[in-house]
């Protein structure tokens, strides 16, 4: 089986997600909400990692990031876990806040970068907390009135602002920048407002820089950038998975393609096959085994059956016993992100519905995770 690919590498761009378990709110309130940002704000800047969009809904958040030389998992255990702390703290509760793991996918950045943004920006409007894109535009819990320079950002970290020149300012880049400030602007001076920005405003710079040559332009085309996404809905292709992701589930224009590139693939990934392919290969990652080719779902359910002491039959149960669901789990976990199966084929083996596999597919990733002689003995037996 192939070893677990490290897809954090520095410069990566990764479209990041998390749910409250079993749905439930994550945020409870705007204290809640201020919580979380003023701690990403902080880790943000201690770790050099872009966040280019966000969006927090009640019971989950998007966030787009850059990795930065600290590793993707380390920035979000510490966002998480010392939210999640100060969460149940504050609300007199305790367990687990958040289900399972996060989930995150790697994206390719030309096709994909402003077309995330603007995804990520437009979920409160899809999740009907604003009415429309102007109450949107002054909608404090996205990046999206940041950019619009209609809210204070709130990835400026409150010890960063101290302690910047910068703090409190309007974007400074250069041309940007009206002509009676640019006169005033001594390249010379150690304090150059533009020399002395946080990352969240470079960031931001970086965005605005795509849409227009100076401010009040680029704010405006990044604006009817995001209102042209509004009637593009729900974006299922933005959840990775190789060609046919990428084409939105349309394999029409990939009918050119050898059946091998077609289907190339990987739950983590958003982007072209030779984008897959580059991103599992840097990873030390081979999509197909050195041995051949992929095994069926039926050695593949023999074998995870044996690791958990269970028949085959028992596996295809619709028995809720700890140990059945757990190997369900984990067969879905490995089906689908190891070997590029379809969530609808591993339903059908298991006789579930595709949304359940979908589901249980981050189950197995954290049993995976937690139980590590299941995962040697899988990763010893032939399949």
């Amino acid at each position: 089986m192939p070893r677990q690919a490290r897809l954090d590498a520095p410069g990566v761009l990764q479209h990041i997600m998390a749910r409250g378990i079993e749905r439930r709110k994550i945020f409870w309130d705007d204290k809640d909400r201020a919580s979380f940002l003023e701690r990403l704000a902080l880790i943000l800047e201690e770790t050099q990692t872009q966040c280019y969009a966000w969006a927090l809904i009640p019971n989950h958040f998007h966030i787009l990031l850059r990795t930065g030389a600290t590793p993707l998992s380390k920035v979000m255990r510490r966002l998480m876990t010392g939210y999640a702390v100060t969460f149940n703290i504050r609300h007199r509760r305790s367990g687990h806040l958040f289900q399972n793991r996060y989930k995150s996918v790697i994206c390719e950045e030309d096709p994909y970068l402003l077309e995330l943004i603007r995804y990520i920006h437009l979920n409160p409007l899809r999740a009907k907390l604003v009415e429309d894109l102007k109450a949107l535009d002054k909608y404090p819990w996205t990046g999206h009135s940041a950019i619009l320079g209609r809210r204070k950002n709130p990835l400026i970290s409150e010890e960063v602002a101290n302690g910047s020149t910068s703090a409190g300012r309007r974007i400074a880049f250069p041309q940007f920048l009206p002509e009676t400030e640019k006169a005033i602007i001594n390249p010379e001076n150690s304090v150059n407002p533009v020399k002395n920005k946080s990352l969240a405003e470079k960031t931001i710079e970086d965005v605005l820089r795509h849409f227009g040559k100076n401010l009040k332009e680029a704010r405006r085309r990044y604006r009817q950038f995001v209102q042209k996404g509004i009637k593009q809905g729900r974006r299922p292709e933005f959840q990775g998975g190789g060609l046919v992701r990428s084409a939105g589930g349309n394999k029409a224009g990939l009918l050119g393609r050898k059946k091998e590139a077609r289907e190339k693939g990987d739950a983590r990934i958003l982007g072209s096959g030779d984008f897959v392919n580059e991103a599992l290969s840097k990873a030390g990652e081979e999509w197909e085994s050195q041995i051949g080719p992929r095994p069926s779902l039926k050695a593949l359910i023999n074998t995870v059956s044996e690791a958990f002491d269970l028949s085959s039959q028992q596996l295809k149960s619709r028995s809720r016993r700890k140990s059945i669901v757990d190997a369900r789990s984990v067969l879905a976990r490995v089906a689908v992100r190891n070997y590029g199966y379809k969530g609808i084929e591993v339903a059908q083996a298991l006789s579930l519905s595709p949304s359940s596999v979908s589901r249980i597919v981050e189950s197995g990733e954290n049993i995976l995770d937690n139980k590590k002689d299941v995962a040697v003995k899988i990763t010893d037996m032939e399949i």
